[in-house]
């Protein structure tokens, strides 16, 4: 059989999901979780009602898949050079500093994404929320990553003396989270320089680094 024919059908899907995917994260900055409706979400994508339950169970499914589409695009940028071509991931993730700074201007670039993403992180709070289990995991999985990270650094004398591993993921999490809400509230804000003046708190001062 013609491998070419087996793969078509596959592509297609792949094609028609991304689509979903795009039109219901428009339609949830738009609305919101509560107030976007598959139908809308139809209507976005240029499909039938039906068509979208095809590849989506319901609401709550495509709000997951809205979601790790997100986390994608954030890890390939980790990945990616300074010049916008991708690397892969063998040639190891850029500058954290730098690459923090960038995701935040990216999220500024769209703010209405951004706060649909802080309004779902705080309503995911209650267990009953259906994006409850996806922003545990997720959160629980950057926390440890962000402490390894913060390990390697420390065990190379990289981290300020006094400040250990975990302390220090936990409050770059919520520094990252909270200059994201300040400037939801000001756009005016400028929001890069707080997370420099943060790095020179942890980091050694010939360890210090510059988003730019």
């Amino acid at each position: 059989m013609d491998r070419a024919k087996v793969r078509g059908p596959y592509a297609k899907t792949a094609a028609r999901r991304a689509d979903i995917i795009r039109a219901a994260r428009d339609s949830f900055a738009e609305h919101g979780h509560a107030g976007a409706s598959l139908r809308d979400i139809a209507k976005r994508a240029g499909i039938s009602h039906a068509a979208v339950l095809h590849h989506f169970e319901n609401k709550d499914e495509l709000l997951t898949a809205v979601l790790a589409k997100r986390d994608q695009e954030e890890w390939e940028l980790a990945y990616s050079s300074p010049g916008g071509r991708g690397e892969g991931a063998d040639s190891g993730p850029r500058s954290p500093v730098r690459y923090l700074a960038e995701i935040l201007r990216e999220h500024q670039k769209s703010p209405e994404l951004m706060r649909l993403w802080t309004e779902l992180a705080a309503s995911a709070s209650r267990p009953d929320h259906p994006a409850h289990a996806y922003f545990v995991d997720r959160h629980d999985r950057v926390r440890e990553y962000t402490a390894r990270a913060m390990r390697e650094r420390a065990d190379r004398g990289e981290l300020r003396e006094g400040m250990d591993p975990e302390s220090a993921a936990a409050l770059l999490q919520a520094v990252l989270h909270g200059l994201q809400t300040q400037w939801l509230l000001n756009q005016d804000l400028d929001i890069i320089e707080p997370l420099n003046r943060f790095f020179d708190l942890i980091l050694p001062p010939d360890e210090g680094e510059s988003a730019g």
